[in-house]
């Protein structure tokens, strides 16, 4: 058994429950190994510095703070279904577990299997930016010139996929293979070149950039051209994000267990424009238009800025082929707990 800890390390309160957890796990001959908050935002995977055949990183994710730290952790587990059980001491906690009880019970129930758990939809982003697609439309320059070497090639790179066990606590190696790892799965789109891929627990957001003037795109689902619009930006959310970003320009609150997407411009420029539901296989695809302003457009991940070296053309967005796994112990309804934080004075 191996534990990760996260703490939120701007919190005096995370930071204590850390503290008296590593001391509980010492006590109790548990592996663990300790993370702040600022560790998880640098560029390096902590999950990849434990590789074994044998057996996963971590069996376990026990994170300290609120929603924030939760998405942190998630973003660096990925797919590799690892559970996750937060406890909140930060605003909003509508991932994590109230910590009344105190850390150490909280714990010790997770460990003895006293908790239930969600499978949350996350998501699977990938971004074409002007290089990529330039690149793309050269190798299919190619691809009529030589057709022959190409077939060998695409022939060649057939990929078989492994489904990976339904289990809270994982007791298997993490596989990428077929769990929609983001170095080394299949584009969504095929033809479009190499993307650079991104996870998300929450959401997908593509907003104005630094001048500061409505960006101009069109999006469709599943091949079908949805709208034209210029607006200060699009959110493409799972039903976890339906609480944050989303909710914020209109969107609907939705039951963590739904698993398909949530489509809510942000200000459009238009009185017709509407939140739109999604299927669990659809996919959303996103063209920016080559204007300036939608040339200087900005991504975020989760909140999280993503920076690239040439202007963003295309973004393509899906669920993930695995779920996070969040852990809960005595939890509210979704239900109760939206009342009591959107709707109750």
């Amino acid at each position: 058994m191996r534990v990760l800890i996260v703490r939120n390390n701007y919190n005096p309160k995370a930071l204590e429950a850390s503290l008296l957890l590593e001391a509980f796990f010492d006590k109790q001959h548990i592996d663990y190994q300790t993370y702040d908050r600022d560790d998880l935002r640098s560029n390096c995977s902590i999950i990849d510095q434990f590789p074994t055949s044998e057996e996963p990183a971590f069996n376990l994710a026990v994170v300290l703070g609120g929603d924030g730290t939760i998405l942190c952790t998630a973003n660096q587990i990925g797919t590799r279904r690892i559970p996750i059980l937060g406890v909140n001491f930060g605003h909003l906690g509508f991932m994590a577990n109230p910590n009344d009880e105190g850390i150490i019970q909280i714990v010790s129930e997770a460990l003895a299997g006293e908790v239930s758990y969600e499978a949350r939809t996350n998501l699977q982003v990938e971004v074409y930016c002007e290089d990529d697609l330039d690149a793309a439309a050269a190798k299919q320059d190619d691809f009529e010139v030589y057709p022959l070497i190409h077939e060998k090639t695409k022939a060649s790179s057939a990929e078989s996929t492994d489904p990976s066990a339904h289990s809270v606590f994982v007791d298997e190696s993490t596989k990428s293979e077929g769990s929609c790892d983001r170095h080394t799965a299949d584009p969504i789109l095929k033809g479009e070149g190499e993307p650079q891929r991104f996870f998300a627990l929450n959401e997908m957001v593509i907003a104005r950039g630094d001048q500061g003037r409505m960006i101009g795109f069109s999006y469709s689902v599943s091949d079908s051209l949805i709208a034209n619009m210029r607006s200060d930006g699009l959110i493409v959310a799972s039903a976890t994000g339906s609480t944050g970003y989303a909710l914020s320009v209109g969107g609907p609150l939705v039951d963590p267990s739904y698993q398909g997407l949530i489509v809510a411009p942000i200000a459009p420029h238009t009185l017709q424009s509407r939140a739109l539901l999604t299927g669990s296989s659809d996919v959303v695809e996103i063209d920016l238009d080559s204007s300036p302003a939608s040339r200087a457009a900005t991504l975020f991940i989760d909140g999280e800025r993503i920076t690239f070296d040439s202007p963003i053309r295309k973004i393509v967005v899906a669920t993930g082929k695995e779920p996070t796994l969040l852990l809960r112990y005595q939890a509210k309804s979704f239900y109760d707990y939206a009342a009591e934080t959107f709707f109750k004075q």
